[in-house]
């Protein structure tokens, strides 16, 4: 069963005044560049499998909600994009099954970088700890969306 669009209740004026515009113009154009940023990186995520893609997404969301409602609709609405987010916007989950292959991919990664790379032992042990953070981050996730509590 498809979920039904998104529909904004923010009319379609290009760039409505919200708080995002009203933020510090250096504010806005540091978030404008970090959400792209983020937006690049989640799209390289499409082809290469070792970068993931929805966390990028999700910061690029988070990114383009703080300084441009135009962008932050448009990607939150996008056809490729637009679906995992709204998932994640209404469920706050993530599936069992994606949090194995995102701790599988990061041990396989820390596994090339170690054995293959052979990286100085300080760069080793900064991938990780960054590998450690995204692990927990993952884990303290919920696997299934939270159930409505019923009254008796």
């Amino acid at each position: 069963m498809r979920d039904p669009p998104y529909t904004s209740p923010v009319p379609p004026d290009p760039e409505p005044t919200t708080a995002a515009t009203r933020a510090a113009p250096a504010r806005r154009l540091l978030l404008l560049a970090l959400g792209w940023t983020a937006f690049a990186l989640g799209a390289i995520g499409l082809l290469l499998p070792i970068v993931p893609t929805t966390p990028f997404m999700l910061v690029a969301l988070w990114a383009f909600s703080a300084s441009s409602e135009r962008f932050h609709r448009w990607l939150y609405t996008h056809r490729l994009f637009g679906p995992p987010l709204q998932k994640w916007q209404r469920d706050r989950a993530i599936p069992v099954w994606v949090k194995a292959i995102a701790l599988g991919s990061m041990a396989v990664s820390l596994a090339w970088l170690a054995f293959v790379v052979r990286p100085p032992r300080y760069a080793l042990l900064a991938a990780a700890a960054l590998v450690a953070c995204g692990a927990a981050f993952v884990l303290r996730i919920p696997s299934r969306p939270r159930q409505p509590v019923r009254e008796p």
